[in-house]
């Protein structure tokens, strides 16, 4: 994928995950974007795409790239509510690359405004 000569120890991983698809990103320590994958890349369709198994599978491919980068050791940063979330960081843990952290990311609403009926 890329013709730059790119030489890591450590990287970061974003994992977005949504009920209907699961993106994976890893970026420098300056945030800056190195490798991408997510389950359409690697060939899944439609509702397929947000199941367990096809973030496990975009997460195989991911790590086989990000090896030949010379990536030891992750920081994951894990957002949104999708299924996919945990798969990912199994199939980091079980690869060999060691995880430093692992942080839950995900926004979360303090606004109020849609409760009605109250008061």
């Amino acid at each position: 994928m890329a013709t730059k000569n790119i030489k890591l120890e450590r990287a970061l991983i974003h994992v977005h995950s949504t009920f209907n698809n699961t993106i994976i990103t890893v970026t420098d320590s300056n945030g800056h974007p190195v490798a991408w994958k997510s389950p359409g890349v690697v060939g899944y369709k439609n509702s397929k795409k947000g199941t367990p198994y096809a973030a496990q599978i975009a997460a195989e491919a991911l790590v086989r790239e990000i090896k030949d980068y010379g990536v030891r050791s992750v920081a994951i940063r894990v957002k949104g509510t999708g299924s996919g979330r945990q798969s990912v960081v199994q199939t980091i843990k079980a690869s060999g690359i060691r995880i430093e952290e692992v942080k839950n990311v995900t926004p979360i609403s303090h606004s109020n405004s849609h409760s009605k009926g109250k008061g």
